[in-house]
């Protein structure tokens, strides 16, 4: 299994970035889809998930500014994340906790199976 992250950089506080993750080596449209961070020093944390029907989940710390979206056809998840601010620097990473009928969420405990590389998003003036 392959998770190839995209779109991370340096945006000012305020702007907005969009991650793309392309998927390969699992039957992608059966899997819940997420994408979570990491800031050095604490633990992962999962930021926005998506259901095979397209249901998505928001941290609450997220909501109202990030949106997640994903392409069953082209394997391939979406992170539009709006009015940035300097606490959302950190690694982010695409990843699935398992497939969509089988996970209970993205919790703190739904750890993922899977997991990409990374891209770093900095906010900062």
């Amino acid at each position: 299994v392959q998770l190839v992250e995209s779109g991370g950089g340096l945006v000012q506080p305020g702007g907005s970035l969009r991650l793309s993750c392309a998927a390969s080596g699992l039957t992608f449209e059966i899997y819940a889809m997420g994408w979570a961070r990491q800031v050095q020093g604490k633990e992962l944390e999962w930021v926005s998930g998506i259901y095979s029907d397209k249901t998505p989940w928001y941290a609450d710390f997220v909501k109202g500014r990030f949106s997640i979206s994903r392409d069953n056809f082209r394997k391939t998840v979406y992170l539009q994340m709006d009015n940035l601010e300097p606490h959302d620097t950190a690694v982010y990473y695409c990843a699935t906790p398992g497939q969509s009928t089988m996970v209970s969420g993205f919790g703190k405990y739904n750890k993922p199976i899977y997991r990409g590389k990374g891209t770093l998003v900095t906010v900062s003036s």
